[in-house]
């Protein structure tokens, strides 16, 4: 499944590179981490003191920080951008 697919199914706004907050589910603390891409249903999440990425549902004790222009791929150089020929 894509990005796109899970953002319109499940109504988050997951994106490569989005931040998030886990809270863990036995200790109950709170986990800071970076979308790294998705599997299947599910998101990979990098999370800042772990080597190794998780997979987790978009939904199930997840919060999404707010990051602008996260996934938005600058235009390439010489693409025709609207601001005048080539």
């Amino acid at each position: 499944m894509s990005m796109d697919y899970i953002r319109r199914s499940y109504g988050v706004p997951a994106k490569r590179g989005a931040r998030v907050t886990w809270w863990a589910c036995m200790t109950d603390r709170q986990v800071q981490g970076t979308i790294v891409g998705a599997r299947g249903h599910y998101l990979r999440i990098r999370f800042d003191d772990e080597a190794r990425t998780r997979t987790l549902h978009q939904t199930w004790r997840l919060g999404y920080h707010e990051t602008p222009n996260v996934g938005i791929e600058p235009p390439k150089v010489g693409s025709n951008d609207g601001l005048g020929p080539l």
